[in-house]
């Protein structure tokens, strides 16, 4: 989460007389991420009780197009069990809004928090909440391209042209080095779903270490399912440098997936290489978006050569290391 629209108070005051949600008390920017602009809401509520909600305006990386393929994947999800966030509607059953010059939306403010250091026990409950999505998503009818699979990765390389060393000299060099070898070995054939795509510690909800929600879903997509597992491997078993690898955290969120949906033997033998895809993918944004973050603009930048740490350590791992035997 971000903000690079800044949107006055009374702008957001007036933007929720459309709702059935009170007055605006507060309106707080939210600086974590680099995809959306986002602020959390306190308002007196309908009933005068108090209320919070989650106010997002929608950047250029998301296609306004896309909405309504995540408004109705988080229905299907939520209707399905999942702990996950609904896009709330105004008094005409409208959800998509425009606000500040961007498509806008009001979403279901979710409790907990999200940790920094995951315990074993947080990762495999991240692990069952994941295996649960995976269940729940069976039967949704919509689809939707992953704008950031290989063609994407190259596509991102050549924006990124020559600035690649301008983060860490040799790494334009790496980087090709790891596309080529992704594109000779992606595997073609393995089990394909929904999958969120992003899930990081802080788009997992907890209290304890009980998961209390599942948020930003904005790259959900259609793509191999273990896929998803590898994403939220890469994310959840490193320090945030990548310097620093935790087994215990990789084998408990691999135990954690098991219990509630399971890879097949294709899936196991292959998920050293969609790990190395998922680190590559990462570092290839990270690395657009710290050569072309605005100056001025309320956000986190991240390093991409935490992900360069990343792919470096799958390209000499097995599975047994990375999912335990």
């Amino acid at each position: 989460m971000a903000v690079y629209t800044h949107v006055p108070a009374e702008e957001i005051d007036a933007f929720l007389t459309r709702y059935d949600a009170g007055r605006l008390v507060s309106a707080k920017g939210i600086a974590e991420g680099v995809e959306n602009s986002n602020y959390l809401l306190e308002t007196t509520g309908h009933d005068g009780s108090g209320h919070r909600y989650i106010l997002t305006l929608y950047e250029k990386r998301v296609d306004e197009a896309d909405l309504p393929f995540f408004m109705d994947l988080l229905d299907h999800l939520g209707a399905r069990g999942c702990l996950v966030p609904r896009f709330i509607a105004d008094t005409d059953g409208k959800r998509l809004q425009q606000l500040g010059g961007r498509p806008a939306c009001l979403i279901e403010f979710l409790t907990g928090i999200s940790v920094t250091e995951p315990t074993p026990a947080q990762a495999r409950a991240c692990g069952v909440a994941l295996g649960e999505l995976h269940k729940a998503a069976q039967g949704f009818a919509g689809e939707r391209r992953n704008a950031l699979d290989k063609d994407g990765w190259h596509a991102l390389v050549a924006k990124c042209g020559d600035d690649f060393d301008q983060i860490a000299p040799g790494l334009g060099a790496r980087v090709a080095e790891e596309l080529a070898f992704l594109d000779a070995h992606w595997p073609a054939d393995l089990p394909r779903s929904v999958i969120h795509a992003d899930l990081f510690p802080d788009n997992v909800l907890m209290l304890g270490d009980e998961v209390t929600g599942l948020i930003d879903f904005y790259f959900s997509c259609t793509d191999i399912r273990a896929y998803d597992l590898a994403v939220t491997h890469s994310a959840w078993c490193f320090s945030n440098d990548g310097a620093t690898w935790y087994g215990d955290r990789a084998v408990a969120i691999g135990a954690g997936y098991a219990a509630a949906h399971g890879l097949t033997d294709a899936e196991r033998a292959a998920f050293p290489i969609l790990c190395r895809g998922a680190a590559l993918r990462f570092l290839l944004t990270r690395a657009y978006d710290w050569i072309n973050t605005p100056a001025d603009a309320l956000v986190t930048r991240k390093d991409p050569l935490a992900y360069l740490r990343r792919m470096d350590f799958y390209a000499k791992a097995d599975p047994a290391e990375l999912l335990g035997a």
